[in-house]
C-alpha cells in the first residue's frame, strides 16, 4: 500500500498521537493506511465507531441491518433522538464523519452471513465484534481464522464483560474457548436481561485500543487472555488462554474449512426475535374476550419483580421464568394458561416447557407491551 501523508490539518488533529514515542509521525500514518471492518452499530460498536474514527483510521466498514429504536439510546451513543427509524449505519456513517471528515467510512446495511461475510470482509485488516448473539461471533471467528485477520472480540450483560483477541496462528480462537454454543435460548439477550447502559462504553472502549494496539504494533494485547469485568464490584479479573489442539477451526486438522450455516449451528437465529413458529400465540383483545366469557383462563406472568413497577396485569399469578419449573404445583393445571413477559421472548420458553409437561398454555403475543399498545393504553411500555 502506497504511504498516505498526513495534511497539515492532520497534524494538527492527531497532535497528542505524534508526541507519544509510540505512535508519532509513523503510527498515524499507519492508522490512516488501516481498515477496520465493524459487525454492528450497537452498543459495543458505538464506542468502537467513534474512537476509531477519532484516532484516524483510514477506512472504516459498518455492518448492521437494524434501525435506529427509542430503546437503542440509553446505550447505542452513536444515534440520537433524531436518528429514530432510520437505519443504524446511516447514522454511523454521519456521526463518525462529523467527528472525523478525513477518514472513509462503508456502510452495510444488511445481515451479515456466511453468504455475505467473505465479500464483504475482503477490504478489511482486523475484525470487530460489536454483535449481541452467538451466531455471528461463531461467524465472526471463522472468518478471521479462514482470513488470518485478526478478530477483536466484546460481549455484554447487565452488569458484566468481557473481552480478547483472537489473532489467527498467534493464541486460540474463539471456538478455542466455546467449542460449542449454549443451548438455544439458555442465556438470555440484553434485551430480556438487561444491561447497565455505561457498560458497553466501557468494553467497546477496550476493543477500540486493543484494535489501535494492533495496527500500530504496540503493547501487549489480549491475544491469550480473556478480560472480565464486573461493573458492580469495579473490578477486572485476567484469564489465560490456551490453544484447543482439537479446535474444529484452528487446529492443525480443522473439520470446518468454509462458513457454514450458523443459525442451524446454534439454534437460534442472528437476528430479530427467536422463532416462535411451534408456540401456540394468542393475540391480547381475544384474551380480553374470553376472559369476559369467563372462561377457565388463567394468566402467568414470567418477568422479574422489577419490571412489576412499570406494568403488571391485575389478577395475574406472577412467577419469574427461571422459577416456573420449580413451583408448578401453583399452577392450576384445569386451566389454560396465557402466559406472558415483556415482550414475548421469555414466555415462549415457558410455555414451550409448561406444555411439555402435559399444561395446557399459550404465549400472549407481544407480550404485556402489546396489551399496551392494543388493549389498555393507558399501561406503560418499555
Amino acid at each position: 500500500m502506497e504511504t498516505q501523508e498526513l495534511t497539515q490539518t492532520e497534524l494538527l488533529r492527531y497532535s497528542r498521537h505524534l508526541i507519544l514515542p509510540e505512535v508519532g509521525l509513523s503510527g498515524q500514518k499507519k492508522l490512516k493506511e488501516a481498515s477496520v471492518l465493524l459487525v454492528g452499530s450497537g452498543g459495543l460498536g458505538s464506542p468502537v465507531a467513534l474512537y476509531l474514527a477519532a484516532a484516524g483510521v483510514g477506512r472504516i466498514g459498518v455492518v448492521d441491518y437494524d434501525v435506529v429504536e427509542e430503546s437503542n439510546l440509553q446505550r447505542q451513543i452513536l444515534h440520537g433522538v433524531d436518528d429514530l427509524n432510520r437505519p443504524k449505519v446511516e447514522s454511523a456513517r454521519k456521526r463518525m464523519l462529523s467527528i472525523n471528515p478525513y477518514i472513509q467510512v462503508d456502510t452495510y446495511s444488511e445481515v451479515f452471513s456466511s453468504a455475505n461475510a467473505e465479500e464483504i470482509a475482503a477490504p478489511y485488516d482486523i475484525l470487530v465484534d460489536g454483535t449481541d448473539n452467538f451466531p455471528t461471533r461463531y461467524l465472526i471467528n471463522d472468518l478471521a481464522v479462514l482470513t488470518g485477520k485478526p478478530y477483536v472480540y466484546g460481549a455484554v450483560f447487565r452488569f458484566e464483560g468481557q473481552a480478547s483477541v483472537f489473532a489467527a496462528g498467534k493464541g486460540p480462537c474463539y471456538r478455542c474457548l466455546f467449542p460449542e454454543p449454549p443451548p438455544p435460548d439458555s442465556v438470555p439477550s440484553c434485551a430480556e436481561g438487561g444491561v447497565l447502559g455505561i457498560l458497553p462504553g466501557t468494553i467497546g472502549s477496550i476493543q477500540a485500543t486493543e484494535t489501535i494496539k494492533l495496527i500500530l504494533g504496540i503493547g501487549e494485547s489480549l491475544v491469550g487472555r480473556l478480560l472480565l469485568y464486573d461493573a458492580l464490584t469495579m473490578s477486572f479479573q485476567s484469564v489465560q488462554l490456551k490453544k484447543n489442539p482439537a479446535c474444529k477451526v484452528c487446529s492443525d486438522h480443522p473439520e470446518i474449512t468454509h462458513l457454514i450455516d450458523y443459525e442451524q449451528f446454534c439454534g437460534v437465529p442472528a437476528h430479530g426475535h427467536a422463532s416462535r413458529a411451534d408456540i401456540p400465540q394468542v393475540e391480547p383483545r381475544e384474551v380480553l374476550d374470553r376472559l369476559a366469557r369467563a372462561e377457565p383462563l388463567a394468566l402467568l406472568d414470567v418477568r422479574d419483580p422489577v419490571e412489576l413497577e412499570v406494568s403488571r396485569l391485575p389478577g395475574a399469578l406472577v412467577i419469574p421464568s427461571g422459577q416456573v419449573l420449580s413451583r408448578l404445583g401453583e399452577l392450576d393445571a384445569s386451566k389454560e394458561w396465557v402466559v406472558f413477559c415483556r415482550t414475548g421472548d421469555r414466555s415462549a420458553r415457558v410455555v414451550k416447557a409448561l406444555r411439555e409437561r402435559g399444561f395446557r398454555a399459550v404465549n400472549l403475543k407481544g407480550g404485556i407491551n402489546a396489551w399496551a399498545e392494543q388493549v389498555d393504553p393507558s399501561m406503560k411500555r418499555y
